[in-house]
């Protein structure tokens, strides 16, 4: 397993990982990651943003992942986890852990906080997002993005 910074050529094939859970989901409905105009190209838009960046494991070569980190609200310094998902052959690994630890790392040496939306019918990420110190809020932040999604975690990075 190597995670390391997103390239170019990395693209197309975070997309499809992504459009792929959300298919198998049955999330790819607006509102949700599925549709953001920036999935054509996460390389140019996370290298285009202050304090943000988009990590990808691979495993034997291949892609079968990725997390990103991205400001939320500058002014308040929380920044967004955002788009971690895994190709079904990844899961169960200890990967999502790893990119979370990754991802983490990163943010607390930029914001106070982190902020990420999800589904409650997405058990297991709920549960990592728990046990990584997130706690559930009521409603969204403002500012949020994605319209669809039913549960919104917060966490303190100091």
């Amino acid at each position: 397993m190597i995670i390391r910074e997103i390239k170019k050529e990395d693209n197309a094939k975070v997309k499809e990982i992504i459009q792929d859970s959300l298919i198998s989901l049955g999330l790819a409905i607006p509102g949700t990651a599925y549709f953001d105009p920036q999935l054509n190209d996460l390389h140019q838009y996370y290298t285009n943003l202050k304090y943000a960046n988009y990590w990808v494991v691979e495993l034997e070569g291949e892609v079968v992942g990725g997390i990103g980190i991205a400001s939320f609200n500058e002014q308040d310094k929380v920044c967004e986890l955002q788009k971690l998902y895994l190709s079904p052959k990844a899961k169960g690994l200890g990967f999502a852990k790893k990119l979370m630890e990754t991802a983490l790392s990163f943010a607390s040496k930029h914001y106070a906080k982190c902020y990420l939306e999800t589904q409650h019918e997405l058990k297991t990420a709920c549960i990592l997002y728990e046990k990584f110190g997130f706690t559930l809020l009521h409603q969204p932040l403002s500012g949020s993005a994605h319209s669809a999604m039913n549960a919104w975690y917060l966490k303190d990075l100091n």
